[in-house]
């Protein structure tokens, strides 16, 4: 650990702003926070109350009254979080508090309060706290002219049930300021993600009559469209639509069946395009071969959403029906098709068949507004026009005092010490919002570079990275793409025959070189492996004393995963692509998804039915690039890392179908 050397300016500067307890202390009071944070997630408000005496004067001492208040903020009176509010003030503890109580007095509707507490509100990144925030502006006549449209965009895009945008939504709805259509589509949405709750809390303010209906047709969608012949009436149609879209969710076949044989003729056309667009965007998940006659029935592309178009966009990729990728990009929102990903596409959709000097001309503008280093298309881009993937010209060097700067930063300083005491879910968060939201815009870029340069000297990897990753004028390789562990990386990679810069691209988006990294599923380590492949590849590669707690043990981490990947890259015949998505996902799912078509694998990557899995395998790709430029120093390729992907051919040997 490396806590004397981030005390030193941190606990001078709580000594001095708050004569607190001596720095010798520190060590006693780190098992108080600890013990506080157990309490915690455990709600035990006695044992922190009894607990927080001891936690006067810690270095981190607003985690420990943050937590305290906060099991307890429904009973708080509005002094006491007032007094929380003017003793922290300025720290990260302050304005979550202030968050946590503006959605409690959103929820009490005690407009007053909010109006007079939310002007101080600095991270503003809360959904629901700008919900409430606009209702109030509406009542008090003072809301801006889009206020509806903000209010829809804020609700569609929570998965989850909520009550600020939702009340605002009911609202605005009342008022005619927000549209049945709207409130609609955001029952769609709910069912389609199987969010029984908020599908009913966004019908209840359209047709609170249709509730019935509407848990009939969830609990069987089959059953819903046999019972009912017709659909007369807006509600009505809605319904079907939901119980289509219901059963799509299940069996993609019957559903457009249903709406081919049936129901097509009993909705609208916006609906009957949505309907269109789910059982085409469920089929091209399946990657079925019928996704794309299925998204031929839309007859109004601008009638479905950002996220059905994509879908449409991937199926047209994959049956090569480039006008399609054009039409469906140029339907999709402003916002969207800025994207890297669809600028990419559309220019490529420019260049096929005869394109004449317009289009030629638009796909070189396109491929220039996002080529760079930054990531998967921006790399791509820059090899459609020539070139190659080169390393960025470095940032001018950091001054003595721009490091000091960020040394002496406090909220810096508790984000580290608490990521380095093991509370790193509070200290990642405390350190983001010091370099995002504490100043108005976020750090600049000398800042955050200067940020980035102290978790890497505290070797806090992931912190070092996504700060270094933020600057926008300068790009600084060697914090965004560092190499700890270089020697035993690069030996090991050698040894077994991979490339150094696949694995260490691997690495870093499976664990951003956190040593003892654990996943929701119990992936562990410097490579996130799983308990059961540990066993598998150790004794496969002959690790005869492994054990289970060796797995977060640098080399034998870095020796059990590259031997699998190199095992996954054996098994798909060398392509990175399948062998990172087999990493990910596991390997059935890959030798899955590469039959069909033989396709580009920037094609087939896109086509990935799972969105954890499509990042992974684009930013695993786009790192392995940038990695073998640091390590070569010598511009790259990523064309040449992707190739093609199809069928096994028969020259192939069969699948490994022990590897796990």
């Amino acid at each position: 650990m490396h806590l004397p050397k981030i005390l030193t300016p941190l606990v001078a500067c709580v000594l001095l702003a708050t004569s607190a307890l001596p720095a010798l202390a520190q060590s006693k009071g780190d098992q108080v926070l600890l013990d506080m944070h157990q309490a915690f997630r455990k709600g035990d408000r006695k044992k922190l109350e009894q607990l927080l005496p001891s936690a006067r004067g810690h270095a981190l001492e607003p985690w420990a009254a943050y937590w305290e208040l906060k099991a307890r903020l429904g009973e708080a009176s509005a002094q006491e979080v007032q007094s929380f509010l003017q003793r922290y003030a300025g720290t990260y503890q302050e304005d979550r508090l202030r968050n946590d109580w503006l959605l409690l007095l959103g929820q009490r509707r005690d407009w007053a309060q909010f109006a007079e507490l939310h002007p101080q509100y600095r991270m503003q990144d809360d959904r629901e706290v700008r919900c409430y925030a606009l209702l109030i502006d509406e009542i008090k006549g003072a809301a801006p002219a889009n206020v509806g449209e903000e209010v829809r965009r804020a609700w569609h895009a929570l998965r989850d049930a909520d009550d600020g945008c939702t009340h605002a939504a009911s609202e605005l709805h009342a008022s005619k300021k927000l549209g049945a259509l709207d409130i609609w589509r955001k029952a769609r949405l709910a069912v389609e993600a199987n969010r029984p709750r908020v599908a009913r809390s966004a019908v209840e303010i359209v047709a609170p009559d249709a509730l019935p209906a509407l848990r009939e047709l969830l609990d069987s969608p089959t059953k819903y469209l046999k019972a009912h012949a017709t659909a007369r009436g807006k509600a009505r149609q809605e319904l079907v639509l939901l119980a289509l879209i219901k059963l799509a969710t299940s069996d993609v076949d019957a559903a457009a069946a249903q709406l081919d044989g049936k129901w097509g003729v009993h909705l609208s056309p916006e609906e009957r395009n949505w309907a269109w667009g789910v059982v085409g965007k469920t089929a091209a998940q399946k990657l079925a071969p019928e996704a794309s006659a299925y998204f031929a029935n839309v007859t109004r592309d601008t009638d479905l959403n950002d996220e059905l178009l994509g879908w449409k966009v991937r199926a047209a990729l994959r049956s090569g029906q480039w006008k399609v990728v054009r039409k469906a990009v140029d339907a999709m929102s402003d916002e969207a098709r800025q994207d890297s990903t669809w600028v990419y596409w559309k220019a490529r959709a420019l260049l096929e068949g005869r394109p004449h000097d317009a289009e030629r001309a638009e796909a070189q503008r396109l491929f220039e507004s996002i080529a760079g280093t930054r990531g998967f298309y921006e790399q791509l881009a820059l090899e459609e026009l020539g070139q190659r993937v080169p390393l960025p010209p470095p940032p001018a060097p950091l001054t003595a005092e721009e490091k000091a700067a960020a040394r002496a930063n406090l909220g810096l300083n508790r984000g580290l010490y608490a990521i380095l005491l093991g509370l790193r879910g509070e200290g990642v968060r405390e350190w983001n919002y010091t370099t995002n939201r504490h100043q108005n815009g976020g750090m600049n870029d000398r800042e955050l570079l200067a940020a980035a340069d102290f978790a890497c000297a505290q070797e806090v990897w992931d912190r070092c990275i996504n700060t270094s990753e933020r600057t926008r004028g300068v790009i600084d390789m060697a914090q965004r793409f560092p190499m700890p562990f270089r020697d035993a990386v690069l030996e090991r990679s050698r040894a077994i025959g991979l490339d150094p810069a696949y694995v260490y691209g691997l690495i870093r988006q499976e664990s951003r070189f956190i040593m003892d990294a654990r996943s929701h599923v119990g992936a562990s380590g410097l490579m996130q492996v799983m308990p059961a492949t540990a066993r598998w590849t150790a004794k496969k590669i002959g690790l005869t004393d492994f054990r289970p707690e060796h797995i977060t043990q640098r080399d034998t981490n870095i020796a059990i995963g590259t031997a699998y990947l190199k095992l996954a890259l054996d098994d798909f015949a060398g392509s990175m692509p399948m062998a990172a998505a087999a990493y990910n996902a596991g390997p059935g799912r890959p030798r899955n998804w590469r039959n069909g078509p033989v396709l580009d694998a920037a094609i087939w990557a896109e086509n990935v039915p799972f969105a954890e899995t499509r990042d992974y395998v684009k930013k695993v790709l786009a790192n392995t690039t940038n990695y073998a430029a640091l390590i070569t120093g010598q511009p790259q390729s990523l064309k040449s890392r992707l190739g093609t992907v199809g069928p096994r051919g028969s020259a192939e040997p069969e699948s490994n179908k022990d590897l796990p």
